[in-house]
């Protein structure tokens, strides 16, 4: 599959994943597929902000991408917050 395909079969699968973010007042933005397959996304609305996004990436979007396109190895999201930043615990 050339890059220009991957690109487009991937960009359908998240749009057909996208009402299930939509649903929670989230949605996601496609940014890129990098040289090691990863497919970069930014999430946004209500998942932009929310501390399951990491979850909801990884369960949810990544299994489905790797289902629709097994050529990809994760998906990463690039505006990712650190929620744990600056907590003692």
């Amino acid at each position: 599959m050339t890059d220009q395909e991957l690109e487009k079969t991937v960009k359908e699968a998240l749009e057909m994943f996208r009402p299930q973010l939509q649903a929670d007042g989230g949605d996601m933005e496609f940014v890129c597929i990098d040289e090691e397959k990863k497919v970069h996304l930014n999430l946004t609305g209500a998942c932009g902000s929310c501390p399951m996004a990491l979850m909801t990436l990884k369960m949810g979007i990544e299994r489905y991408l790797k289902d629709a396109c097994p050529e990809i190895s994760e998906v990463v999201q690039d505006n990712a917050q650190n929620f744990g930043e600056g907590i003692d615990f």
